[in-house]
C-alpha cells in the first residue's frame, strides 16, 4: 500500500522532530511536501534534507498561533492531498497551582489553533485526502491540566470533522506519550533526564518510543483509507493502569 506517491502532504510543524521524520517517510514513498514552521533556519535545513529524496519540497515560515499567519499560509498553497498538524504546546501541573494565562495559552494552542487549521485545511484538501492531528496521552488532569483538556479537545475535533467531512476527507489523530524530541530543546537537560526516567519507569514496556515508531503511526493513518474519526495512542500502554 502506497497512497502517498505523487500526492502532496502539508505538515505544519514539519521542520524538526517527529514532523520532519513524517516528511522523510512520505518523501521516501514519493510524496511532494509542503512544510510550515516558525524557524526559517530549520525550514531551510529541512528543505535541503528532504530534496535529497528527489521530491518537490516547498517551505513556508508560519506562526501557527497567529490566525492571520495561518490564513496567509493556506492562501499561498494550492490544493493538498493530506495534512498533518504537529501543533500544540504543553504544560505540567494541576488546576490549583497553574497560572490561568498559561492554561489559556496551552488550551488555545492545542485546541483552538487546530480548529482553525481544520477549517482552513478542509477547503484545500482534495477528495480522498485526510488530516492527522496530534493529540497526546500519558497524563492525568491533575498532573497536566491544560494539556489534558487540550487533548480531549483534539479528540472531539477529530470526531466532529470526520463526521462533517465524510465521505470525501478522513480525519484522525496520533496520541504519543512523552518522547525525547527537539520539542524539548529549551528545557534544562537535568529536567529532561528526570522526565525520561519517570516515563521509563511507568510505561509498561519500560522504554520510550522512538521517533520512527511515532512517525510511522502518522504514515499509517495517512495511507489507510478506511480509518476516520480515530485517535491512535502510541504510548507503550501507559494508560493501562
Amino acid at each position: 500500500m502506497n497512497r502517498l506517491k505523487h500526492k502532496t502532504l502539508a505538515i505544519i510543524g514539519g521542520s524538526s522532530g517527529i514532523g520532519l521524520r513524517v516528511a522523510e517517510m512520505a518523501a521516501q514513498k514519493g510524496g511532494s511536501l509542503v512544510i510550515a514552521g516558525r524557524n526559517e533556519q530549520r525550514l531551510a535545513q529541512a528543505r535541503d534534507r528532504l530534496t535529497a529524496f528527489g521530491v518537490e519540497v516547498k517551505t513556508y515560515p508560519v506562526d501557527a498561533h497567529d490566525a492571520a499567519s495561518l490564513a496567509d499560509f493556506f492562501n499561498q498553497i494550492g490544493p493538498i492531498d493530506h495534512l498533518v498538524s504537529m501543533v500544540g504546546d504543553v504544560m505540567g501541573g494541576g488546576f490549583m497551582a497553574a497560572d490561568i494565562a498559561t492554561i489559556e495559552h496551552v488550551i488555545h494552542s492545542k485546541f483552538i489553533t487546530n480548529v482553525l487549521i481544520g477549517q482552513l485545511a478542509g477547503k484545500k484538501l482534495t477528495p480522498g485526502g485526510s488530516m492527522v492531528f496530534t493529540s497526546g496521552t500519558g497524563g492525568r488532569a491533575q498532573h497536566a491540566c491544560a494539556s489534558y483538556v487540550g487533548n480531549l479537545g483534539i479528540n472531539a475535533l477529530v470526531e466532529g470533522l470526520a463526521a462533517e467531512l465524510a465521505p470525501d476527507i478522513r480525519v484522525n489523530a496520533v496520541a504519543p506519550t512523552w518522547t525525547p524530541t527537539p520539542f524539548w530543546r529549551d528545557v534544562p537537560s537535568e529536567q529532561v533526564l528526570q522526565t525520561r526516567r519517570h516515563f521509563e519507569s511507568v510505561i509498561p514496556l519500560k522504554r520510550l518510543a522512538t521517533i520512527d515508531e511515532l512517525a510511522s503511526a502518522y504514515i499509517f493513518l495517512l495511507e489507510n483509507g478506511f480509518i476516520t474519526g480515530q485517535r491512535l495512542a502510541v504510548d507503550g500502554g501507559i494508560m493501562l493502569d
